[in-house]
């Protein structure tokens, strides 16, 4: 009996292999070939595609896809339209002597223009927690909401922005860093960094109501939305989509500039399309394209850090907010005794 199951099952695979579907073998019968051998384009370049054919099998048919979308093969060029940017695969099916296989080619898709460079205008300057490692920092209404790191000093405030004090708090337990937060439909939600753990909190009572689990995201940095969905960094180049009601991690972009893929996003805001994302350990906040993830603009805060009080545990600068009704940006840092209202101007 044992033996006819192992016949069985080598037949089967046998006929796994020998229909349709990719072949492990497929790519030392053939190669995606690129204009000029490249790895990095732009989006929306034309480049001449070709199959190179390493042992000359009689070819029936080639179809090439992108993201999963058939590409359009006129006089041997395609067209790079993605939506989004980053890492990318061109995959072949082919179909050839009575079977069929799948190679691909992975390419980097950059942003066709070069990020802009911003600069700010103080507005105001408002007192803050010099013992808060501000991780996340968000309004709703005219009320400040702001989690700190560290584990042992991780905490959810509400805070009065104008003079510093703490409405009210909770504390994390000391095994978590507190991390990014956003609030959506009257819930708070808030990320640990290396716990694969968030938690929900109902904003008026101001309760923890549930956590949740990162899916296949490395970390928990930043988070922020659109009205619709979750925006969340992890450490990565990547910036992951969450359903708010399930909170699992459906689809992501990539941050891209025209040079490179960039993976320091660190704390989150969105506004009106955009992200602007904390770059990891540096005076800087990029302004990301919420759809296809190029990195449209820098603003550099260069010397914010100077007008805040210097002592041994002060850091980088890290939390930013938008005040919907004053139009303006608040921004602080880990351990900094100022909270800075700041209007973004073309440099």
């Amino acid at each position: 009996m044992n033996i006819i199951k192992l016949f069985i099952s080598f037949s089967l695979l046998i006929l796994l292999f020998s229909c349709g579907g990719s072949n492990p073998a497929a790519s030392s019968l053939f190669e995606i070939g690129l204009e000029g051998n490249q790895k990095k384009f732009t989006q929306n370049e034309i480049v001449t595609i070709t199959l190179i054919n390493k042992k000359e099998k009689n070819i029936n048919n080639v179809t090439y896809s992108l993201d999963g979308k058939a590409l359009n093969v006129t006089d041997n060029k395609i067209k790079l339209n993605t939506s989004t940017l980053g890492n990318k695969s061109i995959k072949a099916k082919i179909s050839y002597e009575d079977t069929t296989a799948e190679i691909e080619k992975k390419i980097t898709i950059l942003s066709s223009k070069s990020p802009e460079i911003y600069t700010y205008e103080i507005i105001k300057e408002y007192p803050h927690d010099i013992k808060a490692y501000t991780q996340g920092l968000e309004f709703y209404k005219d009320t400040l909401y702001e989690s700190t790191g560290r584990r042992g000093q991780s905490s959810l405030r509400k805070v009065d922005y104008k003079t510093g004090k703490i409405l009210q708090q909770i504390d994390l337990d000391k095994t978590y860093f507190g991390e990014g937060i956003t609030i959506l439909n009257d819930k708070l939600y808030q990320l640990t960094w290396q716990s694969k753990t968030g938690f929900i909190y109902d904003l008026n009572s101001f309760k923890k109501t549930g956590n949740f689990q990162y899916g296949d995201s490395k970390e928990g940095w930043g988070l922020c939305n659109d009205g619709k969905k979750l925006f969340k960094s992890d450490g990565t180049e990547k910036i992951w989509f969450l359903n708010p009601d399930t909170l699992i991690e459906q689809e992501y972009i990539e941050t891209v500039s025209n040079k490179s893929v960039f993976n320091k996003a660190n704390e989150l805001e969105y506004v009106d399309g955009k992200i602007y994302a904390n770059v990891y350990q540096k005076p800087s906040i990029m302004i990301i394209d919420a759809t296809s993830g190029a990195i449209e603009g820098v603003i550099n805060f260069s010397g914010l850090k100077n007008k805040v009080t210097k002592h041994d545990a002060i850091d980088v600068l890290n939390g930013i907010a938008y005040h919907p009704t004053r139009k303006t940006f608040f921004v602080t840092g880990k351990n900094w005794d100022k909270l800075f209202e700041v209007k973004i101007l073309k440099k």
